[in-house]
């Protein structure tokens, strides 16, 4: 796509898009076959219990035969939790190549600022995200990462905060797995925050409201907490001087004591006398009495239990919750241990949907397709961009400050799911895009032949799902082929070009792979 096609963005400015999309996209009937010799041994898949492979589910991008054998090897699907708690003691060396692909996010805001095309930056952060969570073996954090960013989130795109975006992913990787506290200290005082929320202009003779309130309403204690307006003045007052000069030659985030507002702020119980001219210290204290606060606990807990349990959660999981996110000094992994050890976690399992982005990411990692170093925008890794985009859920590209939604509703309209259809199909058909990625031969999904469609749907969803499909799925896909069930299908048939697209492409089509 030309560097000069605009689009309108959330302040109203037009954006050009991210460039890389190839200028032809190949059409299904006369699609390249994969530039890269095709995976022809089948890898062999390990069967998890019922309750290992929810977790797998829960916590990572999808089941994979090397994810598999990994929970079965930590002992189940809670030591595997637990391990991936600890994200640096885990080797990663897909991931550490992935960190190699895309050399421009290594670049300082002043580099991109003076340089770069921050949109085309900003692509590549969006195109190494979808790649690290596709093939990292840090899949909890992966999926942490996503979570903090929606509730702390900077829109991707944002045409003054895209400069520092790539600074303020990599401070939420940091503290992904650490506590609340210092996460939410981190991102508040963030110059992409700063930037995004107009707090980088705030002043005490002209403050800005934007980050004060969405730091009570979206960040913290929530809209139904009983702040009022002047709690919201009294927040923007604290948070005043943290500054970024984005438009000067030194291009720099600093704080500057001479445009804090001082004097006494009470917001919600919290009270600072705020007398010195370096607000850092106070505004370090209101942002460790919001995240302690009764309220941010329940409503932490109840996002959380909303995005890996289900949508409506019982009171007393969100209570259990809360407890144990404020006994354990807001602790992550603590809050999250609670959350995974409750009865109401384990009766779970398939009942939340997968949104767009993590349907993609699950599809390619089903389907065993390797990603690899791109070198030009045809390449798989970044022409994905253009297909999870079509989806409806780039990462981090939700205009308002308010993070993607995490419920079920939101992603199951018939558009949503016609589209994951399609890209199901031009997956598993390898149509597009193929280049610099390895893809699975199309008979190395099958037993030996013949077989009963039965036995060879049954075979395919062990590896496909890591479990075998229902007796509803396997009447579904048959009819898909125009086979029955019992029928004994030989290796010409299976040759067939539809055979293997349509059992394939329709078991990822299933409710078994659209939920988690």
């Amino acid at each position: 796509m030309s560097e000069t096609t605009l689009r309108p963005r959330s302040k109203g400015k037009p954006v050009p898009e991210p460039a890389g999309e190839p200028t032809a996209r190949p059409s299904r009937a006369s699609a390249e076959k994969p530039s890269t010799a095709p995976v022809t041994v089948a890898p062999k898949p390990v069967l998890l219990g019922a309750g290992s492979r929810h977790f797998a589910r829960r916590f990572s991008g999808g089941l994979t035969p090397g994810l598999a054998t990994s929970v079965s090897k930590a002992g189940g699907g809670r030591a595997w939790f637990e391990k991936q708690l600890c994200p640096g003691r885990i080797s990663d060396p897909s991931g550490k190549a992935i960190d190699t692909w895309y050399p421009r996010l290594k670049q300082t805001p002043q580099q991109i600022f003076n340089g770069e095309v921050p949109w085309e930056v900003m692509g590549d952060l969006s195109r190494w995200t979808m790649a690290r969570r596709i093939h990292s073996s840090r899949q909890l954090q992966e999926v942490m990462v996503d979570f903090w960013s929606n509730l702390l989130h900077v829109p991707l795109m944002d045409d003054t905060a895209y400069f520092y975006r790539v600074s303020y992913d990599r401070m939420i990787r940091t503290h992904a797995l650490s506590s609340f506290e210092q996460l939410l200290l981190h991102a508040t005082t963030h110059p992409a925050m700063g930037l995004s929320l107009d707090n980088a202009i705030s002043t005490k003779d002209s403050p800005n409201e934007n980050l004060g309130r969405e730091l009570l309403e979206l960040h913290t204690v929530g809209v139904d907490a009983g702040y009022t307006e002047k709690d919201v003045k009294q927040s923007a007052r604290m948070l005043t001087g943290y500054r970024v000069d984005v438009w000067w030659p030194e291009f720099r985030a600093f704080y500057d004591p001479t445009v804090h507002s001082r004097g006494r702020v009470t917001v919600m119980g919290f009270t600072s006398a705020n007398l010195a001219a370096d607000g850092r210290a106070a505004t370090k204290a209101y942002l460790k009495y919001l995240a302690h606060h009764p309220a941010t606990a329940q409503r932490l807990a109840r996002r959380l239990c909303v995005k890996f349990v289900s949508d409506h959660p019982s009171p007393g999981l969100v209570s259990t919750v809360a407890r144990a996110y404020r006994t354990h000094n807001t602790s992550i992994k603590a809050t999250l241990r609670a959350m995974v050890d409750h009865p109401e976690f384990a009766k779970s399992a398939g009942k939340k949907v997968r949104t767009p982005a993590e349907d993609y990411v699950a599809t390619v990692r089903a389907l065993g397709i390797k990603v690899l170093r791109p070198v030009d925008g045809n390449s798989f890794a970044n022409a994905m961009y253009w297909q999870y985009r079509e989806l409806g859920q780039a990462p981090y590209e939700w205009p308002a400050p308010d993070g993607f939604p995490q419920d079920n509703q939101s992603w199951s309209g018939a558009g949503r799911i016609l589209t994951s259809f399609a890209t199901h199909r031009n997956l598993a058909a390898q149509w597009w895009p193929t280049h610099e990625a390895r893809f699975r031969s199309q008979d190395s999904w099958l037993p030996t032949l013949p077989a009963s469609v039965d036995s060879v749907i049954d075979h395919v969803g062990r590896q496909l799902l890591g479990q075998p499909p229902g007796p509803s799925v396997k009447r579904g896909v048959a009819q898909v082929i125009g086979r029955t069930l019992n029928h004994r299908l030989t290796q010409s048939e299976a040759d067939q070009y539809w055979t293997v697209i349509g059992i394939v492409s329709s078991l990822l089509d299933s409710p078994s792979h659209l939920s988690r």
